[in-house]
């Protein structure tokens, strides 16, 4: 071999190892978020129902036979209308009955007044002059006895006559009175008249029972009868929401409570009218927790007028806003480090990328969600912070930027289908 040729391949070889030293030297490709800030916005997603102020269950106060029912499930109705209609024949027949007792009753009071009045006062004129009559015979009858005319008897016989023609005329006076405008015989009449005045208004109180009627405004929910049903009272016969402001129920884990508060914002949706997009708030939030679910009841109020498919019970995904930052710190929860040992909720730790190396930094968090946390304290903006967990710390290491958007919308990914079926349970951080 030439001197040459030795000396290329002193130098390729030469080469080759300058090129695995360089590789093995060579700093690792990391992944990194450079810190910086953005809007961060915290909320919490659960489960509601639909449900109206008042639901309320109509019946009959009657026992009777069903002759129509007017309406069907989903119906509006307004206060008044009439929902079931029962045979009414019998009570019908009832209120004739009354009516004309009612009419005798007044004929009766209109007859005292009148024709009765006038008899007595003539019966008592009548016996006034057979007393005056008969205390004259009296006299006469003892002047002639007295004279030895006529014997004792006779004169007994007079004033026995005489105290017949007094009780006459006591009892015509007595008539007289009771026919007066304060007497007892129109008194009696006139209480048999409002007696029968009120029998009527009954007989047409329970003739009007034989429509049932809606009590306000209000949606049919429910109806569990039929024509020719015999119905009783204290039977539910229809379920009615009256009219009022649509309001969601929803039980949210405990976990959750300090999160809430009334007056919060929040989005509603209907999974089967997913792109109507409804806004609501926290109206009230239950004092009581649940001790079988560990949740509070949530009762959130619509800003607008409730639309025409929502139905009650109708459930609903609720997103209510909990917390919001304008211009936060915002970083990456993959970013995160597990140091082992127990720490605040708010402590954390992350490796940045300082001088070609991991170098862990201790931080403070503050508002959390699904994605990303406020940093507080421990890290600026323009701070590169280093992703995954396979960098130990003093490794040398080259950052790899990447947006934070691509994180988010990875980590939305990974967590839909937990998200989506944890909308039965408050979700959130």
């Amino acid at each position: 071999m030439t001197p040459s040729r030795r000396w290329l391949l002193a130098v390729l070889l030469a080469s080759v190892a300058a090129a695995l030293a360089w590789l093995a030297w060579r700093a690792p490709q990391v992944d990194a978020v450079v810190l910086q800030a953005a809007p961060l916005v915290r909320s919490i997603q659960f489960s509601a129902r639909v449900a109206t102020l008042t639901r309320v269950e109509v019946g009959s106060t009657l026992t009777a036979r069903v002759a129509q029912v007017l309406v069907r499930e989903g119906d509006a109705v307004r206060q008044g209308d009439v929902l079931v209609q029962l045979e009414p024949d019998e009570l019908r027949a009832a209120l004739a009955q009354q009516q004309a007792s009612l009419a005798q009753a007044q004929a009766r009071l209109l007859g005292l007044r009148s024709t009765g009045r006038s008899q007595a006062q003539a019966a008592l004129a009548q016996a006034q002059a057979t007393l005056q009559a008969t205390r004259l015979d009296v006299e006469r009858t003892r002047q002639l006895v007295l004279q030895g005319f006529m014997s004792p008897a006779r004169l007994d016989d007079a004033e026995r006559t005489l105290t017949v023609a007094q009780a006459a005329q006591e009892a015509a006076a007595a008539q007289v009175q009771a026919n007066a405008d304060q007497g007892t015989d129109l008194a009696q009449a006139q209480a048999q008249l409002d007696l029968a005045r009120a029998a009527v208004q009954a007989a047409q109180a329970r003739l009007g029972q034989t429509a049932v009627r809606a009590p306000a405004n209000a949606r049919v929910l429910a109806r569990s009868v039929e024509p020719g049903q015999i119905v009783q009272p204290g039977r539910a016969l229809l379920a009615l929401a009256l009219d009022g402001p649509t309001q969601l129920k929803a039980q949210v884990d405990e976990r959750y409570l300090a999160q809430l508060a009334a007056g919060q914002t929040a989005t509603v949706v209907a999974d089967a009218y997913a792109d109507q997009r409804l806004a609501a708030r926290v109206l009230t939030i239950s004092p009581a927790i649940d001790p079988q679910r560990g949740a509070v009841e949530v009762t959130l109020a619509l800003d607008q007028v409730a639309p025409a498919f929502l139905r009650e019970d109708m459930t609903l995904s609720v997103e209510v806003e909990t917390a919001r930052r304008a211009n936060a710190l915002a970083l990456p929860l993959a970013a995160l480090r597990d140091s082992g040992s127990a720490s605040a909720d708010d402590a954390a730790e992350v490796l940045v990328a300082a001088d070609g190396r991991a170098q862990v930094r201790r931080i403070r968090l503050g508002v959390r969600n699904l994605e990303s946390a406020e940093v507080l304290a421990g890290l600026a903006a323009g701070d590169v912070v280093l992703l995954g967990t396979s960098v130990q710390p003093g490794q040398r290491v080259r950052a790899r930027e990447v947006a934070a958007a691509s994180i988010v919308k990875a980590g939305t990914a990974d967590q839909a289908g937990s998200a989506g079926a944890a909308l039965g349970n408050a979700m959130g951080r």
